[in-house]
């Protein structure tokens, strides 16, 4: 792994309809790869809308299989095109009937290294997401890429601090979260839980938010896209509130080591006390 890591993230607005989506995706890639970009993670279901503002079966056609479907499959050739790894929050059908919130991680020579299925699923006006998804059952992977260790937590999760915890412990370096969320409900939260997160667990966070107000709905999503070290800064600016953009920064690894030499908090946990948290 190297030292420094030059990591991407990318927000960007619905375009109308899902193949031109798509190419701005890949564009992003392309421009992520220009920068020197190593690894790249997009917004949350990032090929569609974010459909779930309403209850519509006609959205389940968004979903396909992973990693055989065609969406993955075309970023695995832009992936090993352009020596990038990238992080593909996507709309899953393992069969019919059977759909989840996923991100499939794809490394940069192109092979598919597995996904992570979101695992807390909400169910409130505006996000009325147990229409269209099951909750998660793929654990807490963490793959381990052409950058580092990778781990991934999916919008809504971010608000429970096991996953985050069982990242970590499973080596994570770096935890992306492809969100979407909208003004007024999440705002406060938005830049606290990640970097709270990013504290508690000695890692880097990279939080990636949608923008605009779509047509399913009245939510107008807020942008401000970041990454976040160990320590809970920021690294660089946080993106626009309104306009697409790309982020890339580099990421320095050593203060991971930095960190936690400093705040033993693994060494320190107690697990034999936490039983009670598991109870139903």
């Amino acid at each position: 792994m190297s030292p420094v890591i030059r990591a991407a993230i990318f927000q960007t607005a619905w375009t109308g309809d899902k193949e031109s989506m798509i190419k701005v995706h890949e564009q992003a890639v392309r421009d992520a790869a220009a920068q020197g970009a190593q690894v790249l993670c997009f917004q949350e279901l990032f090929y569609g809308p974010y459909f779930c503002q309403v209850q519509d079966a006609k959205f389940y056609e968004y979903a396909e299989s992973v990693p055989d479907g065609p969406v993955v499959q075309r970023f695995q050739a832009l992936a090993r095109e352009h020596g990038i790894v990238l992080v593909l929050p996507v709309y899953e059908e393992e069969q019919p009937g059977v759909l989840y919130n996923t991100a499939a991680v794809i490394d940069a020579d192109g092979s598919y290294l597995g996904k992570y299925r979101k695992t807390h699923i909400p169910q409130v006006k505006g996000f009325w997401e147990k229409f269209y998804f099951r909750p998660g059952n793929s654990g807490w992977p963490v793959f381990d890429t052409a950058v580092g260790k990778i781990g991934v937590y999916i919008c809504y999760d971010r608000h429970f601090p096991e996953g985050w915890r069982a990242l970590g412990l499973e080596g994570a370096q770096i935890v992306f979260n492809p969100s979407a969320t909208s003004r007024g409900l999440s705002r406060y939260l938005w830049q606290l839980e990640q970097p709270a997160a990013a504290v508690a667990n000695e890692y880097f966070v990279g939080a990636i938010n949608r923008v605009g107000v779509e047509e399913y709905g009245d939510n107008d999503f807020y942008g401000t896209s970041y990454f976040v070290d160990p320590e809970g800064r920021f690294v660089g600016e946080v993106a626009d509130d309104k306009a697409p953009e790309l982020v890339v920064r580099e990421l320095d690894m050593a203060k991971l080591r930095e960190v936690r030499d400093r705040w033993q908090f693994y060494r320190d946990r107690n697990p034999q006390a936490y039983e009670p948290l598991t109870r139903p």
